[in-house]
């Protein structure tokens, strides 16, 4: 980009100043045998034509003096000219911005990545930001990386099928990948790429229909979501059981009302792991209702009775405030 470009010439600039005070300092030295403080103090007021401390004795000594002006005046001139085009192109607020995004994007662990930021990625980013999760934009379109600069999100300008943007992105790092493209093709090679790279990555992609989430699939995704299909099944919901379908969109949406979902991983060394609900006295405790337990052969308890037994491995949904969802976390953790 030309902000990075224009950093190069900075940098170049501060390599050219030092190397002839370098020079100058170790050629004064030299060829008249003086101090190092004094031989550095000769090459600053000759380099930066500011005059001479006195005329060189020597011949070679004043040919150094010659060569010193020569470049001083190379550097001045080509300093203003970066200071100019620095100035005029933003540098110093578009590439320290960028170097802080690009740091920021290099600290995160654990956070997911969004590859195309259209409607549905868009979308996506809100449910991330209301509920705090960490996650990075990748998308090459100018309206929809000033979207996420506008939210303050952190992006990548890039085509996330490129290897080195999802490298960059902190695909190593990341938990998982939502591949919103537009393009079918485009999905289906990003699936490919981070799964090669991250077998055990979360990937969950866009597709435009049965055919496509078939591929999708093969190539890696663990869940493909048809957004015409899944348009078609809430609109008839919303006919047929209307009531059903705005509870459901209560409780599965982040920045609806205080009343959600959430699924919470027993763990093997959790102290509730092996007891029944009724032990645990879910209710009594957090205030929350556990709806299903996901066995962990991929089979469901749904309304699971109080003498069911949550087993290391199960995956509790749970239902209720924010506050009541944590205590539920808190309550199935290792220490717990």
């Amino acid at each position: 980009m030309d902000a990075v470009r224009r950093l190069r010439q900075v940098e170049k600039l501060l390599f050219a100043v030092g190397a002839t005070l370098a020079v100058g300092t170790v050629g004064f030295r030299l060829s008249l045998h003086e101090p190092w403080f004094q031989s550095f103090y000769r090459a600053v007021i000759t380099a930066t034509l500011t005059g001479l401390d006195s005329v060189p004795p020597s011949n070679s000594a004043r040919a150094l003096s010659i060569v010193m002006v020569i470049a001083g005046l190379t550097i001045i001139a080509y300093a203003g000219a970066v200071i100019v085009e620095a100035i005029a192109g933003g540098l110093f607020s578009g590439v320290v911005a960028e170097r802080r995004r690009e740091r920021a994007i290099e600290s995160l662990t654990d956070h997911y990545i969004i590859c195309g930021y259209g409607r549905v990625g868009q979308r996506v980013a809100d449910e991330f930001r209301a509920t705090g999760e960490k996650f990075v934009v990748i998308d090459l379109n100018d309206d929809a990386i000033a979207v996420a600069e506008g939210h303050g999100d952190l992006f990548i300008q890039g085509n996330a099928t490129e290897d080195e943007d999802l490298a960059q992105a902190g695909l190593q790092r990341a938990k998982g990948i939502v591949v919103a493209s537009d393009s079918d093709a485009d999905n289906l090679y990003v699936v490919l790429s981070a799964r090669a790279v991250r077998p055990d990555l979360q990937i969950v992609a866009r597709g435009s229909d049965e055919d496509a989430a078939k591929k999708l699939k093969l190539a890696g995704a663990d869940r493909v979501v048809l957004p015409y299909t899944s348009a078609g099944r809430t609109m008839a919901n919303l006919v047929l059981r209307p009531q059903v379908t705005e509870f459901l969109d209560t409780v599965t949406t982040a920045t609806g009302p205080d009343l959600h979902m959430a699924e919470i991983q027993v763990d093997g060394a959790c102290a509730q792991a092996g007891k029944t609900i009724r032990e645990v006295r879910v209710r009594h405790e957090t205030g929350a209702l556990i709806v299903a337990l996901r066995r962990h052969d991929g089979t469901f308890e749904t309304t699971p009775e109080p003498d069911e037994t949550i087993e290391p491995g199960d995956v509790i949904v749970g239902v209720g405030t924010s506050d009541e969802l944590q205590k539920l976390e808190e309550l199935f953790s290792v220490g717990g």
